[in-house]
């Protein structure tokens, strides 16, 4: 099955397979790059957009179907995700840990 997250990797390291193979892993998603000039903004532009009209319910989704058609880099490796999963949910309860009691030490 094509899992519905995609990662969108612009920049430098976008042109390192091994990183956005790590990626995909970690994430279980397929990696995309799109070539583009000025690629570090392209995300806080499109953040910016999703601001402006996000009051009248447009979801960012909608904004970043503008952007030029991604090209697939990797796929997960099969397996990967049952040794990241475990991993992701304890970085995400000790990201919550840290947000909603900064003081705290994890």
């Amino acid at each position: 099955a094509v899992p519905r997250t995609r990662i969108l990797a612009t920049g430098g390291a976008s042109h390192n397979k091994k990183i956005l193979q790590v990626l995909s892993d970690v994430f279980n998603a397929p990696v995309f790059t799109i070539d583009t000039a000025n690629s570090a903004c392209l995300g806080s532009a499109y953040r910016a957009i999703h601001g402006l009209v996000a009051e009248r319910n447009v979801s960012l989704a909608d904004v970043v179907k503008l952007a030029l058609e991604p090209r697939l880099a990797v796929t997960p490796t099969p397996g990967a995700e049952e040794l990241y999963r475990p991993l992701l949910k304890r970085y995400a309860e000790l990201e919550q840990k840290v947000i909603y009691n900064p003081a705290s030490s994890c």
